[in-house]
């Protein structure tokens, strides 16, 4: 190992063993700063689709910008092109039913992620479990991943329109990564087909079926038929993968896991976290970055409550002279959240970690750079129901001028940030009783969504 290479790990032994990172090239990752930049690229692909599209996301909104992008799915459907298009059941509920009549008439096959009923639900072990990536892949060779939801940048659902967009990214990327990220939103759309069929008929919403006599039904058999018959996974060049590998997380030329590589070359990885085999991959992707870290780490989170393997790893990184710098919210949408975050302030900031308010407006990003040659861009939040309950996808980067060009983006949003560095402003946010209480109130929450344990 030369002396450029990245130190060895040291996870928790008693974590359990999601599969470490294999790395693919030639995915040509583009930072997508703010809607602004992303729809217009999103839109342009769409266009020239030509084979199909597919499409996850957790917000589908009926504002003027989603509608356009809902108008370019339809044309493309309409000139042949395959359209798949999953949301999540609670945070598209609201734009439901306007989106599935729009998509039947054009042919898009438009399907809802657990549909959510408000009462019965809250209460009901594991329906807290939601899609929140935020995934398309073109023609499987042109892929969009980040936190940024169809909807425009200066409108919260919640809180209504605001002069500055929220803060958020996306990531443009290319070649055998679309396709791995094309194979896993396959395996989700055929899961949900199967295992939400029946309830999505007996609730009268949209999605495919193959429990009654819909005109795909045989077809959708035959595709699950077909997936579960599916030939072991092989590479590019037809050599199969390393044992347990999948091809949403090998890359073409057959790296070993984590094979320490040259900075100058520029390699990608598809990260994704569901509730069967890769429950904490993108926690413990995080995790290994940080352990690595010789000079800085910057995180940038709206919603802020670690676990302790995180939190440990920050505070060690820190302890050995790395600068740690936490870019969260200051303008708050979900009070329970602020405070979640907030009840960590004094831990955070007693290890020598640097901690910034975003109050420009809403922050929604979900980034981090370690040194100069890691990143991530992507859905999950560093909280325990991106961490531990819901579905996430992120990218990590290992790319100079991608990890140059993001960290320059977070260090001027930084920049404009509240500095949390005097004991007033700790006090007015970290009274007492906020640690315990926060607590007491993850694990519950956890608990109730069927989430998988974890120490705070």
């Amino acid at each position: 190992m030369s002396a450029t290479d990245p130190a060895p790990l040291a996870l928790n032994p008693d974590a359990d063993s999601d599969a470490p990172l294999r790395w693919t090239d030639h995915a040509q990752p583009r930072l997508l700063p703010y809607g602004a930049a992303l729809f217009p690229a999103l839109l342009q692909a769409i266009a020239e689709a030509r084979s199909s599209i597919w499409l996850q996301t957790y917000i589908f909104h009926t504002d003027d910008v989603a509608l356009s992008i809902a108008s370019a799915l339809c044309d493309a459907a309409q000139r042949g092109v395959q359209v798949r298009v999953l949301v999540d059941g609670l945070g598209s509920a609201r734009s439901i039913d306007v989106l599935s009549p729009r998509f039947a008439e054009a042919g898009v096959e438009f399907m809802v992620f657990r549909p959510w009923r408000p009462w019965p639900d809250i209460v009901q072990r594991g329906r807290w479990r939601r899609l929140h990536r935020k995934l398309c892949v073109v023609d499987a060779h042109t892929a969009f991943i980040g936190g940024i939801n169809l909807i425009d940048d200066r409108l919260d659902i919640h809180h209504g329109w605001s002069a500055q967009p929220r803060l958020d990214y996306a990531v443009q990327y290319q070649g055998h990564l679309a396709r791995q990220t094309q194979w896993a939103m396959q395996r989700l759309w055929l899961r949900t087909v199967l295992t939400g069929s029946l309830q999505r008929r007996l609730r009268r919403l949209p999605g495919p079926g193959v429990f009654d006599t819909s005109p795909n039904q045989r077809a959708y058999w035959q595709e699950l038929l077909d997936w579960s018959n599916a030939p072991p996974a092989a590479d590019e060049d037809g050599a199969p993968l390393l044992s347990g590998a999948s091809p949403a997380s090998a890359g073409p030329l057959g790296r070993r896991p984590d094979t320490p590589v040259a900075l100058a070359d520029s390699l990608a990885a598809l990260v994704v976290r569901d509730n069967f085999s890769q429950r904490r991959a993108i926690e413990h992707s995080y995790i290994r970055a940080i352990n690595r870290a010789r000079h800085r780490v910057l995180i940038v989170s709206p919603y802020f409550y670690p676990g302790l393997d995180f939190r440990q790893a920050l505070k060690n990184a820190a302890a050995r002279g790395v600068q740690v710098k936490l870019l969260l919210q200051g303008r708050i949408d979900y009070r329970l959240a602020g405070w979640a975050a907030r009840a960590l302030y004094g831990e955070m900031l007693r290890a020598g970690v640097l901690i910034f308010e975003y109050t420009p407006a809403y922050l929604h990003a979900k980034v981090a750079v370690v040194d100069d040659d890691w990143a991530t861009v992507g859905s999950s939040n560093i909280d325990p129901l991106s961490l531990l309950v819901n579905l996430e996808a992120n990218l990590a980067v290992r790319d100079r001028a991608f990890a140059r060009k993001l960290g320059t983006h977070i260090e001027s949003q930084i920049a404009r940030a509240l500095p949390i560095n005097t004991p007033d402003r700790l006090r007015t946010r970290a009274p007492w009783w906020l640690r315990p209480f926060v607590a007491i109130a993850a694990r519950a929450f956890v608990a109730l969504a069927g989430g998988i344990k974890n120490e705070y």
